[in-house]
């Protein structure tokens, strides 16, 4: 049984890579292995705001305080985006939300600097609703 891929892995993955074709690939690629979102979640209260592109999030609760998140979008390379903050912030605790950097560890990846100024800015905006969910379900 092959282990799944961690962030890190990813971030090993992309120093090998010699161009940016290679990595728009693996995101594209990473995006298709995201676990279907029902339809009927893809709603007002799940949209992201910010995002170019359109993307729902959902969190549900699972065993012990951890959030499991769905998420989707109808661009390949934004799926890819959300299939990289999922390696982050997938089954954590809220607290455990909370003290990731995902500015610092998405910059270990380098994306910023090879995507457009709006798909980074509707990165952050996703980094920012999963930390707003988070902290939804850290005060329920």
């Amino acid at each position: 049984m092959t282990k799944p891929l961690s962030f890190d892995d990813l971030q090993a993955d992309f120093e090998l890579f010699e161009d940016w074709e290679d990595k728009y690939r693996t995101l594209i690629e990473l995006g298709r292995t995201l676990e279907p979102m029902p339809d009927a979640l893809k709603t007002d209260a799940t949209k992201v705001r910010g995002c170019s592109s359109q993307v729902w999030f959902f969190a549900e609760p699972r065993e012990g305080g951890r959030l499991h998140f769905l998420g989707d979008s109808d661009a390949h390379i934004v799926r890819g985006l959300i299939a990289v903050l999922f390696l982050l912030f997938q089954d954590k605790t809220p607290a455990e939300i909370q003290t990731i950097d995902a500015r610092a560890r998405l910059g270990d990846l380098g994306l910023a600097g090879h995507l457009s100024p709006t798909r980074t800015n509707g990165l952050y905006s996703m980094v920012a609703k999963i930390q707003s969910l988070a902290q939804e379900a850290a005060a329920a």
